[in-house]
């Protein structure tokens, strides 16, 4: 293709005169996408969002003037570089994201190239019936780039590639025209001269493509256009990664679902043996047979003994026949041990672990970095065991490593492997291992490409699959199809090279001055970021199926860049330079950040452990170093320090916030959003009503049963009721309690807000407060969960010289934590209601709740807390600006979950954010688990009721 437009400032303004969607050329929009889920990186002119194909049209009558090529883009998650580019981007997922229609009686769905296949899914599941290729990132990943890639998943056994389920295409050629792609339609329907091609190339086409390969994916699949298979040219065209045409809609088939699954989980030696296995297991008609090492497994995983699995789902008309297909599977497989499970929600968890592996593999054990590059091959299902020993033998040969896993029913694995891409040594030996292992593959008689595609990964590699000839050929095509050149240039035809364009070759060679420590990291901070692969889990729109808190503001704002994700790119955008040039001064990381509700939801939630809300505030640390802040930063990221100042005048501090002028006065001067009610101080804190209840008794220090109970800045001065609660259940537990001997500070509202010199000095105070009981070697009870979750990660990682924040960190537990370890024997009241409310989103990140499950089990509160966040999230909810933004998020969970609560439903929420969200929001009053606890202690057998304790001040 010509060399195009210099002026991309006459560009957008064309761009914007023509097309009714959005043009954006801003240094945002063109960082946000110089990545997909893969090695590379390009830098694209621009990105336009069409509102449909006469939108689409326009664009490319536009760039077909200035020269400039055009690259569609889905979720951004293909792993091979093909969702990349430096002309122009088209995002489908914006507008062009509708599901035209079902039609159950034909099984049929028409929809645009944006839509999520989870939301095909959903569409469908009312008539009984799915679209059958399901790829890990079926959360996210949209139509059009399983049409681009011709995707599978862990269900092709049973169902197909999407090349096997697609029905009619329409597209538009570079050039404008316009094409309808129809299973057994004529071939006259695509360009002109393709039935003279295929005539002439008829031998070449019939012996050039090897046999009994289920994923073939590699090269264009033009054998699709012989005569005796129909001349199947919406086949065809599927896994022609956006080089031949846009698709504008598709008609894709659905398949019956089936009414009940079983999943047989089978444990077996090692990778190489469940591969073994696989093949044999397919004439029992499974819907999956897919495999993983335990390498990729988490401790305390509970799977069957082994050191590889295979997961093999069946289906049946009812849960019975489901399950007795998985038992007959099991007892064929020749297995080391294995189980059936059948429990949708235990199947849903078991799904997960091998959903998270393309994120998880890119972390090995060590902390080792690991990477995509070659990532998906295939070879026929019964050469597998002796691929994958082969295979190790190279990698072994190489000095690499990485562990396979994947679709191993149909000969495709996936694997993460520890390429150096940093160093030229380390790019040279990645470009040496993939000639050789792309040799490899072809002599087990496979394809270089099993599911994801070639893109610039492995399209340099085609003629050791195909030879020159067959290569030359799919040139030939893409030139009917595309003569300029302007559909996604350097990939599948005339290649770029797969060891150029890297990602990783932009950043700073050496480390970047930084507070936190990121010991997970080697201490850098771009190592930080390039955790994010670019899987994209944080771009689901649904967190409760999930599971998970990740990424709240995407979910309300739908934008890439309120997305984990794409702070992630924005960051590393940063770094490299090139487009987001002012550094730690950047407006467009500021302005991306800005949405984070710092919820932690990505530490935990995120595959690779993409810590967002530490990043958020290093971020703020560089960017208003020396400068003037946000008020709301001096007011309530200084919280602890202005509350300790009212305390003694908290009866005037609240009257004053109940006089409107007052009120508006003080919240416009702190950055308060308008809306927001300033919540009221207690008239006595929590501390001093602590100090009067121990009185001059001294707690008797009975190891194991003593405990330090924190006083931390929410329970202390806004909800001490929460605190009087805790103190009387741990009584009556038998738990001795020991007050810090001053006033402490996790830090919290410091590190929210970038503070982190001060955030620092706050901690290294309380560190030399609380040395004495550390010595103890007793539980530090935190009652407040994002206080424990502070002092769990952000103290050891902004202090980790300081060899006391080890144990301090180590020591805390939360409130049902520690009842459970230091009154382990102790029965609490039987309270015997249903609950509803909120998992506070740090304590699902980091602390976890298994405890909190079982105490409410125990004290007879049934029901589920919902997930995600709040949306109050400290400071985010009350800072100006964010009030819309923070009721979205609230709506999306936990005000639904509570209006459905029946009567007599107890509302908890150990957070302070989450029950003043609730109040403000919904008017409800929700309350501590202790305090619940401790209502229940003066309802039992023998207490009056005069003898209930007092609950404290209603927060306002």
């Amino acid at each position: 293709m010509a060399e195009h437009t210099r002026d991309t400032g006459e560009l957008a303004r064309a761009l914007r005169a023509a097309v009714g969607g959005e043009v954006d050329f801003s240094p945002a929009a063109r960082a946000l996408t110089t990545m997909d889920a893969s090695n590379y990186r390009r830098v694209p002119a621009g990105v336009v969002a069409p509102r449909d194909a006469d939108d689409v049209a326009a664009v490319l009558e536009v760039c077909r003037h200035h020269g400039v090529p055009v690259v569609p883009r889905g979720a951004g998650t293909s792993i091979a570089g093909q969702a990349t580019g430096t002309g122009v981007v088209l995002d489908f997922t914006r507008h062009m994201n509708k599901i035209l229609d079902v039609t159950p009686e034909e099984r049929t769905a028409r929809v645009q190239p944006g839509v999520v296949q989870a939301r095909l899914q959903d569409a469908a599941r009312p008539h009984g019936l799915l679209f059958g290729p399901d790829p890990s990132t079926h959360s996210r990943c949209t139509l059009g780039g399983m049409i681009g890639n011709n995707a599978c998943g862990s269900h092709s056994v049973a169902w197909g590639t999407t090349a096997d389920n697609v029905h009619a295409l329409s597209v538009l050629t570079y050039a404008g025209t316009r094409h309808r792609l129809a299973r057994g339609g004529p071939p006259e329907s695509g360009p002109p001269g393709l039935t003279d091609l295929v005539d002439r190339n008829l031998a070449l086409l019939r012996t050039g493509y090897p046999e009994g390969l289920p994923r073939r994916i590699s090269g264009y699949a033009l054998d699709a256009l012989l005569p005796e298979k129909g001349a199947d040219l919406a086949r065809a065209f599927c896994g022609s990664e956006g080089t031949l045409a846009v698709l504008t809609e598709a008609t894709v088939r659905l398949v019956a679902a089936p009414a009940a699954r079983a999943l047989a989980v089978i444990g077996h030696p090692d990778e190489s043996a469940a591969a073994e296995a696989a093949a044999g297991l397919l004439p029992y008609a499974p819907l999956t047979v897919e495999g993983m090492a335990e390498d990729l497994v988490p401790a305390g995983h509970g799977l069957p003994r082994g050191g590889a699995w295979l997961f093999v789902e069946t289906g049946g008309d009812s849960p019975a026949q489901a399950r007795d297909r998985a038992e007959r599977i099991l007892r064929a497989a020749d297995a080391l041990d294995g189980t059936v499970v059948d429990d949708p929600a235990a199947v849903r968890a078991l799904w997960r672990l091998r959903e998270d592996a393309s994120g998880t593999a890119t972390r090995r054990a060590d902390g080792g970095e690991a990477w995509p590059g070659w990532e998906d091959c295939a070879v026929p299902p019964a050469r597998l065991g002796a691929y994958l020993r082969d295979f190790r033998a190279l990698l072994a040969q190489h000095g690499l490593r990485g562990t396979p896993y994947g679709h191993f029913g149909d000969g495709c694995v996936h694997v993460r492997i520890d390429f150096d891409l940093l160093s030229k040594d380390g790019v040279r030996r990645f470009r040496a291992f993939s000639e050789q292992v792309a040799a490899l593959v072809v002599a087990h008689g496979g394809s270089l490409s099993g599911e994801h595609g070639d893109g610039q990964a492995r399209a340099e590699l085609l003629p050791k699959m195909y030879g020159d000839e067959l290569v030359g050929l799919f040139g030939r095509f893409k030139d009917l199809w595309d003569p300029a050149g302007g559909m996604n240039p350097g990939m599948l035809v005339r290649p770029d090279p797969l060891d150029a364009n890297l990602r990783f070759a932009v950043l700073p060679a050496r480390p970047v001055d930084v507070a936190f420590g990121y010991p997970q990291d080697g201490g850098d901070f771009a190592g930080a970021v390039r955790r994010c692969v670019g899987v994209a889990k944080c771009r689901t729109e649904d967190a409760a199926a999930g599971g998970g808190v990740m990424c709240p503001s995407y979910r309300v704002t739908g934008e890439e860049q309120h997305s984990t994700r794409g702070r992630a790119r924005l960051l590393h955008e940063m770094l490299a330079g090139e487009i987001v040039t002012d550094g730690w001064r950047s407006t467009e990381v500021r302005d991306a950040l800005d949405l984070c509700l710092s919820c932690k939801g990505c530490r935990s939630d995120c595959p690779v452990g993409v810590d967002m809300a530490t990043y958020k505030a290093e971020f703020l640390h560089h960017h208003y170093a020396g400068r003037r802040r946000p008020a709301a930063h001096y007011a309530m990221g200084r919280l602890p320090r202005w509350l300790r100042a009212a305390a003694p005048l908290a009866p005037l501090v609240n009257a004053a916030a109940r006089v409107r002028p007052l009120a508006a006065l003080a919240k416009r001067l702190a950055g308060v959003a308008p809306e927001r009610d300033l919540p009221r101080l207690a008239p006595e804190t929590f501390r001093r009503w602590l100090r009067d209840h121990m009185g001059d008794r001294a707690e008797v220090l009975e190891q194991g049963r003593t405990a330090v109970l924190w006083p931390d800045t929410f329970t202390d001065h806004l909800s001490p009721s929460a605190g009087r609660a805790a103190v009387r259940v741990m009584e009556a537990a038998g738990i001795g309690i020991v007050l810090p001997p001053g006033r402490v500070c996790c830090g919290l509202t410091y590190v929210s807000t970038g503070q982190l010199d001060l955030a620092r000095k706050v901690m290294r105070h309380t560190l030399d407060v609380v040395e004495p009981l550390l010595d103890l070697d007793v539980p530090v009870v935190v009652l407040e969960p994002s206080c424990a979750a502070t002092l769990r990660t952000d103290l050891p990682e902004l202090l980790g010289d300081d060899p006391r924040t080890a144990r301090l960190a180590g020591s805390v537990r939360t409130f049902a934590q520690a009842l459970e370890e230091c009154a382990p024997d102790w029965e609490p009241p039987v309270i015997g209601r249903p609950v509803a409310g909120q998992t506070h989103c740090h304590q699902h990140a980091v602390l976890g709740d298994a405890a909190e499950r079982r105490l409410r089990e125990r004290a007879g509160l049934h029901g589920a807390l919902s997930g995600g966040c709040c949306g109050l999230a400290g400071n985010f909810g009350f800072e100006k600006g964010h009030y819309e933004v923070s009721v979205a998020c609230a709506e999306e969970q936990l005000l639904p979950a509570v209006r459905a609560a029946a009567s007599g439903t107890e509302l908890l929420a150990d957070g302070f954010s989450c029950r003043t969200q609730l109040e403000q929001l919904a008017g409800r009053r929700a309350r501590h688990l202790a305090e619940v606890l401790a209502e229940g202690l003066d309802e039992r057998p023998g207490r009056g009721r005069d003898e209930r304790p007092d609950r404290g001040p209603v927060t306002k």
